[in-house]
């Protein structure tokens, strides 16, 4: 069977082949030492399997599977918060790109004032008086050293980073929905293996209490038969639920109401296959491929530019601000001759002292570019790690499941020929019981090694990047 298998792995990812793809984005120089030329599973197998595809759950050829990532994508609420969440960083970037154009005010207002006559000497009559204004103010900062400019590529890269955790969200969220559908899949089968076994216990129950009452076997071979059948008939109901809370956890994930999604689900099918084609790649991939590594080199980016930000701050500032406007004490005049009025006031000017806030600001700004430069290295160095991991755990599984193959050939041999003895009085019903243990022991196994063997390739997947771009997603 595993002849059938092949799983392409790649060779390279070190910091100099990583260049390749990173230098064009000026992260190659934050890459600290050397990673892994080879995975440290790398068999030799052709190299021609198929790259993982964007929707590579469909490889699995279940429909039901398609829908219900298709659902989850739709109405997640995960997936709907991180997508608002890009939406808002978006809007900062907006928002602070404003900062380049001027801001203007209106106003408009009536003024009323009298003095008292009692104060001066002489003294006089009190004075009043009334206007009427309406007008315009400005300010503008100009940029002259790209202070503004610097804040705007540091919003752009926080977008860019809320990209990637959309992606991310989506890679996860698949993933969940993949392997929840298969721990489903595989409660159905031991289901349907504990209903057929009981069955099959049952006749063996019979051949005991026949031979039972003709004195060919004794209570002993009634009561350990029994004691086969009651306690796989105990496993149905916890099996049942755990169906049900399966089927919820499955209508949290879609956002499928309970009622609904259970009438699709309810009804029993196989495990998918879990022998695939994958071209895993050379490890430089996953530095474009995986949303967290996309996400820290963006989060490193931003950064970059509020350091930028901080030197600016040592610089001067050129703000203009003028006014215009009327002003009359009749408001059917105010848009008379000699009524109008103005003010421009350039300003230069420029911090010497602040108690060395700027410096100290300066040097928090590099540190934490530091901090974002050792998680992109971390981020890198778990990628590799959890790629390898899966690599080797899904190669595992699958020999672990042609293992599992062969025990369940043996065990049912072995039940057959111990019901055989029995029924000829060549062995004790102890044997018979043995032999049932170990079969559903082993068939038992054999589900759970496939379960095992596809959640390990979904865990490949996911460790893969998923296939999510951020450059694809519009947000």
């Amino acid at each position: 069977m595993f002849q059938r298998f092949i799983c392409v792995v790649g060779i390279g990812l070190a910091a100099v082949a990583a260049m390749s793809g990173a230098e064009k984005d000026g992260m190659a120089e934050y890459l600290n030492g050397t990673l892994p030329q080879r995975w440290s599973y790398s068999p030799e197998i052709p190299m021609d399997a198929p790259e993982a595809t964007d929707a590579w759950w469909q490889s699995f050829g279940d429909s039901i599977l398609d829908s219900l990532v298709a659902a989850g994508i739709s109405n997640n609420y995960d997936v709907a918060m991180a997508m608002r969440r890009a939406e808002i960083a978006r809007n900062s970037i907006r928002q602070t790109a404003s900062g380049w154009m001027p801001v203007i005010s209106a106003s408009a207002g009536w003024s009323a004032s009298q003095e008292s006559g009692r104060i001066a000497r002489p003294y006089h009559n009190p004075s009043s008086t009334s206007y009427f204004s309406a007008g315009l103010s400005a300010s503008w900062e100009i940029d002259l050293f790209g202070k503004i400019a610097s804040a705007v590529k540091a919003k752009k890269s926080g977008y860019m980073a809320s990209k990637a955790e959309y992606a991310g969200t989506m890679v996860s969220l698949c993933a969940q929905i993949a392997s929840t559908y298969i721990k489903l899949r595989m409660l159905q089968e031991q289901l349907a293996v504990a209903n057929r076994h009981s069955e099959n216990q049952m006749k063996i129950v019979d051949i005991a209490k026949a031979r039972f009452e003709t004195t060919l076997a004794s209570k002993l071979d009634v009561a350990q038969a029994l004691e086969v059948y009651y306690s796989t008939t105990a496993s149905i109901p916890m099996l049942e639920n755990s169906i049900h809370t399966t089927i919820n956890a499955l209508a949290v994930l879609t956002g499928i109401p309970f009622t609904e999604i259970d009438a699709t689900l309810s009804v029993p099918a196989t495990l998918p296959e879990y022998l695939q084609l994958i071209n895993t790649g050379v490890p430089t991939n996953l530095l474009r491929r995986r949303p967290d590594i996309a996400r820290a080199e963006m989060e490193l980016a931003a950064y970059a530019a509020e350091i930028g930000i901080a030197k600016k701050d040592f610089l001067p500032t050129l703000t203009i601000e003028g006014s215009i406007g009327t002003s009359a004490h009749r408001i059917d005049r105010m848009f008379g001759k000699q009524t109008l009025t103005y003010s421009v006031a350039p300003a230069l000017s420029w911090t010497i002292f602040d108690g060395l806030n700027r410096r100290y600001e300066l040097a928090n700004a590099r540190e934490t570019m530091m901090v974002g430069i050792d998680n992109y290295n971390l981020t890198i160095l778990n990628a590799v790690q959890e790629t390898d991991n899966a690599i080797s755990t899904y190669y595992s599984n699958i020999h672990y499941v042609d293992a599992i193959g062969k025990v369940i050939e043996q065990t049912d041999e072995e039940l057959r020929l111990a019901v055989d003895r029995y029924k000829n009085s060549l062995s004790p019903m102890s044997d018979v019981v043995t032999a049932q243990l170990h079969s559903l022991a082993a068939e038992n196994e054999l589900i759970t090694a496939k379960g095992g063997a596809l959640s390990a390739l979904i865990s490949l997947y996911e460790a893969l990047g998923g296939g999510f771009d951020i450059n694809s997603i519009s947000k």
